[in-house]
């Protein structure tokens, strides 16, 4: 599928973290993406959710995923956060309830390109007995 989005990825960075594995969990998540230092946080864009939707398929959390990309819809934009210690093992945790003493990864998504019901069902497909219902079979 060909997909246009703009990814906006924003983390904070406390006193007692050290800024370069706040990146590299950031970039875990979305490799390529382009990170700046701002005052106490991180702020990334990207234009890609291949890799994250494999680790979605891999850690087989599609359903928890749709939940959170529905969830956090306005529009053509979907938001949702992640625990930025699993971010930083290569993990997709998605963060629900309070926020973890050293902050989330803050994740925004706007869809230019299809729809962002087609986008979603892209990179977290509906599923049937926790497996991806594909139009194939």
């Amino acid at each position: 599928m060909i997909y246009s989005v703009d990814i906006q990825i924003t983390a904070p960075v406390r006193d007692t973290e050290i800024e370069a594995r706040v990146v590299d969990a950031i970039e875990n998540v979305f490799p390529g993406a382009k990170v700046e230092s701002g005052h106490g946080e991180l702020i990334a864009t990207a234009h890609s959710v291949e890799e994250f939707s494999e680790a979605l398929h891999r850690q087989e959390i599609l359903d928890t995923a749709r939940g959170e990309f529905f969830g956090g819809r306005e529009g053509s934009t979907l938001s949702f956060s992640l625990k930025k210690q699993a971010a930083f093992q290569g993990v997709i945790n998605f963060a629900v309830g309070n926020p973890d003493e050293l902050g989330d990864i803050h994740v925004r998504i706007e869809v230019n390109d299809p729809t962002v019901e087609e986008f979603i069902d892209y990179v977290a497909p509906p599923t049937e007995d926790g497996k991806p219902i594909t139009d194939d079979g």
